[in-house]
C-alpha cells in the first residue's frame, strides 16, 4: 500500500513538472512577442517622429498623400501601443499565477 502511494506521489509530481515546463514555454514565447512589439513600437514611433519634423519644415502646402501616410503610420503605432499593453498585461497575469 505504501508503495503503492508512493507511486501516486511520484506521478503527481511528474504532472506538475510537465505544467510547470508547458507554462514556461509560453511564458518564453510572450517574453518574445513583447520584445518583438516593443521593437514594431520604437520603429513605427521613429517613423512617426521623422515625418512629423518633415511636415514642419515645409513652407509650401503639404501634400495630401504625405499626411494620409502619415496618418496611417500614427494609426499603426497607437495599435503598437495597444497589443504592447495588452501582451504586458498578460505577461503580468502569468507571472502572478506563478
Amino acid at each position: 500500500q505504501n508503495e503503492k502511494l508512493l507511486q501516486d506521489v511520484v506521478k503527481q509530481q511528474e504532472e506538475k513538472m510537465l505544467q510547470l515546463i508547458d507554462k514556461s514555454g509560453e511564458v518564453t514565447m510572450l517574453k518574445e512577442e513583447v520584445s518583438l512589439l516593443k521593437r514594431s513600437l520604437q520603429r513605427a514611433e521613429t517613423e512617426a517622429k521623422v515625418l512629423w519634423e518633415e511636415v514642419r519644415g515645409q513652407e509650401s502646402k503639404v501634400d495630401a498623400d504625405y499626411v494620409q501616410e502619415r496618418v496611417l503610420l500614427r494609426q499603426e503605432v497607437d495599435k503598437l501601443r495597444l497589443l504592447l499593453v495588452e501582451r504586458e498585461d498578460e505577461r503580468l497575469l502569468l507571472s502572478n499565477k506563478y
